[in-house]
């Protein structure tokens, strides 16, 4: 059995396709990780959502900030930010209610065998085993009663620093900020969330958050996606998988055993031109 982690998808369908024909993936054998932002700006979110859900426990994806995103528009917590959103399908389609019930039951993170799977990335104060139970607040929000009140004040990118006395919505506001949009933090841990570039344009006193001194997670190797101007960036302790699949970039496998990467071209169909 292989586990191939893939970074963001984002709608980038035919590419997928392509690209699990390449590492011959066997859902009867083999494990997909994603790493979240499945949907939006690409042109076919929709079947990939409905691959996804397919392949049953033989695909495990957290939640990225676009996954988010279409649950809060589909629930009337956002409005769509602009022409290059491509969502509506999904809503539009007859099986929506049921992707979209099947997409808030997928977790925030997930921690297995000294991996973190995250989308975005960690506080320097959070160590994997604190990340996940963290997370497990969030989910049981999405998954439970209160969901669309929980959708409702999920937007916003305040408070933007963690504190253990943090209670309520805001609380869980830094928790999803954090592990779905996070990109540079104080050594403290405050977010910037304005920044998207190369690591050397990190605002004055911030840094990539997965150099923070100190980072409590340092000992796991965390599984992300989220900046695709960081490129693929392999280290001991971070797998970054984000390659910009939808700017242009190839989509990105990475089987875990051995670490060998497995990469296909976007489809031209697909990309969008350059824009970080």
């Amino acid at each position: 059995m292989s586990t191939y982690a893939i970074g963001d998808i984002q709608g980038c369908y035919e590419t997928l396709c392509r690209l699990l024909a390449h590492c011959r993936f066997d859902p009867a054998a083999d494990r997909l990780w994603l790493v979240g932002d499945l949907v939006n700006r690409g042109p076919r979110s929709l079947e990939t959502l409905r691959l996804v859900k397919s392949l049953g426990k033989s695909a495990l994806t957290v939640l990225g900030n676009h996954d988010l995103y279409l649950l809060m528009v589909a629930e009337n917590g956002a409005k769509f930010r602009g022409t290059d959103d491509t969502v509506q399908p999904i809503l539009d389609a007859p099986d929506a209610a049921e992707i979209l019930d099947w997409l808030r039951q997928q977790p925030l993170c997930h921690t297995e065998n000294g991996y973190c799977l995250v989308h975005a990335g960690l506080l320097p104060q959070w160590t994997p085993e604190r990340a996940r139970a963290l997370a497990a607040e969030v989910e049981a929000m999405l998954q439970g009663p209160l969901f669309r009140e929980f959708i409702s004040h999920l937007w916003g990118s305040e408070p933007a620093a963690w504190s253990d006395d943090l209670r309520g919505w805001g609380r869980l506001r830094v928790i999803v900020n954090a592990m779905t949009r996070m990109r540079f933090c104080t050594p403290d841990g405050t977010m910037d969330f304005k920044s998207k570039g190369e690591t050397r344009h990190a605002p004055s006193g911030h840094v990539p958050w997965f150099d923070a001194p100190g980072r409590q997670s340092a000992d796991c190797v965390l599984v992300t996606g989220h900046w695709s101007a960081l490129g693929l960036l392999i280290r001991p302790d971070l797998l970054a998988l984000d390659s910009g699949c939808l700017w242009g970039g190839p989509l990105t496998a990475l089987r875990l055993e051995d670490r060998q990467v497995f990469q296909v071209p976007c489809s031209p169909a697909e990309a969008l031109p350059l824009m970080r």
